[in-house]
């Protein structure tokens, strides 16, 4: 998939912007605060309906604005165009969509445009806790599952259902405990499998990357926990009932599931240093990136990278460069705030490329 024209509106803190891109390196050049990531964020929203870094949509509205709109124009694998809109004025929902044609559910338009993004704060991926590593596997699965998405939804409702019963102070109604016990185990199940699929899969292509841009210096690996593994879920999530009524809350399911990250046999958050940390989550990032062109539309997806040189040695960015800039990669969106360290990149690359000046939220190049 390529992005041949993006356009922003009242956008956080873009108030108008038009962009024709390139088909392969586009470079966001500007000070901390100037505007660069929220370049990358109105493209990440037009391909997952959201943002990647704020929850509710009417904070991404321009200050002292009343809505604001996005559109892309984009070429596909077979070279057909395709438009996305999308737009939203305070105090009502938000409109998506393809072609001048308005999407029901959001959801459908899940995976249609494949995406990876690598930013700052995939370091929580490493540092913070099992919802962040549980979200990487369930936003790449639901990008070519968009049953997935239906599994998660249906589970989660589930799992609050039996939380409210579990904080009653009266014996919740038996029947009913068992139905959402069920429903979490069925649906919960089906998470697990997929997840399950999804990392076997990707560890060794993780691996690939980690050694290629580490000069095969050091071993990682990777492993997925969950509490399927102890036996059927139903019977999992049932054991321990009595410890759940008194604490109030599910302690066991797939909402607990983790990613467990490893260099040399040794937890990567205990032992990693802050190379070593960033070559893991890009290697991690670049992996879902290859699994995605194998399985997401059949189309090769687009990569942001956003000021994802720091804390790497010159090594590690040559190398990181030449993986990119291969045959394996479509389109790649990069911000950066030093042009010198920008030019040494190109310079590494035979890529046509563009480069835009960003500066207080306008964008020139």
């Amino acid at each position: 998939m390529i992005l041949k024209s993006l356009s922003i509106i009242n956008y956080k803190n873009i108030s108008e912007a038009v962009m024709e891109l390139s088909p392969k390196m586009n470079c966001f050049i500007g000070k901390n605060g100037m505007g660069k990531t929220n370049i990358l964020d109105a493209i990440y929203y037009l391909s997952f309906c959201k943002s990647a870094h704020q929850a509710i949509d009417s904070q991404l509205i321009r200050h002292d604005q009343d809505f604001f709109v996005l559109e892309g124009e984009y070429d596909s694998e077979n070279d057909e165009p395709l438009k996305i809109y999308c737009g939203m004025k305070r105090g009502t929902k938000k409109h998506f969509k393809r072609d001048k044609k308005e999407y029901k559910k959001l959801s459908e338009h899940i995976g249609l445009i494949p995406l990876v993004v690598v930013s700052p704060s995939d370091s929580m991926l490493i540092e913070g806790v099992s919802e962040e590593r549980r979200r990487l596997m369930d936003i790449v699965i639901s990008q070519y599952d968009r049953k997935h998405i239906d599994a998660l939804a249906n589970y989660n409702k589930a799992l609050a259902q039996r939380n409210i019963l579990l904080k009653m102070e009266t014996e919740p109604d038996a029947q009913l405990m068992q139905l959402w016990e069920e429903q979490m185990a069925m649906y919960g199940e089906r998470i697990y499998t997929a997840r399950k699929a999804f990392v076997e899969e990707l560890v060794p292509v993780f691996q690939k990357y980690y050694t290629m841009i580490s000069l095969d210096r050091e071993t990682v690996g990777l492993k997925y926990v969950s509490h399927c593994q102890r036996g059927p879920l139903i019977d999992v999530i049932q054991r321990d009932r009595m410890k759940d009524r008194a604490v109030g809350y599910s302690l066991h399911g797939i909402h607990r599931d983790d990613l467990e990250f490893e260099i040399g046999e040794h937890p990567m958050k205990r032992e990693g240093s802050q190379g070593q940390n960033k070559t893991f989550v890009i290697a991690l990032k670049l992996a879902q990136f290859d699994f995605l062109k194998r399985t997401a539309s059949q189309t090769t997806p687009l990569l942001l990278l956003d000021d994802i040189f720091d804390k790497l040695d010159a090594e590690r960015v040559e190398q990181i460069v030449k993986i990119v800039g291969g045959k394996d990669f479509g389109q790649i969106f990069i911000t950066d705030t030093n042009r010198e360290h920008l030019d040494q990149i190109l310079r590494m690359s035979a890529l046509d490329y563009k480069i835009f000046h960003v500066e207080n939220g306008e964008i020139n190049v």
